[in-house]
């Protein structure tokens, strides 16, 4: 189960019984039984391999501005350029280390 917010309140055991009341005498609805319930797939999207830290970040105008209008996921093109960006430094990094153990040997 997921972890509740404070202060999250639930129906009392007469409460329950009105809204459990309310669903049988629905014609349009009704409980699920196990079996149906088994069969039920979760909502939204699978869980991702790998997750995204969400953060705050304050950039200029003009590079939301030209990332904005490239159009919908917009978000994951510029996380994919910068991952791009991120993956060339730590391979120019170890080059330069290697180069400089290199030199000083």
């Amino acid at each position: 189960m997921p972890k509740l917010k404070e202060g999250t309140v639930f129906p009392t055991d007469e409460e329950e019984k009105a809204i459990n009341n309310g669903i049988a005498s629905d014609p349009d609805t009704y409980e699920l039984s196990e079996a149906e319930f088994t069969q039920l797939r979760p909502v939204g999207r699978p869980p991702a391999e790998r997750t995204k830290d969400r953060i705050t970040i304050r950039l200029s105008s003009e590079v939301t501005e030209y990332f904005r209008n490239t159009g919908k996921d917009w978000q994951t093109r510029m996380d994919k350029i910068l991952l791009e960006y991120v993956t060339t430094q730590i391979e120019y990094d170890a080059l330069y280390v290697q180069e400089c153990r290199e030199h000083y040997a």
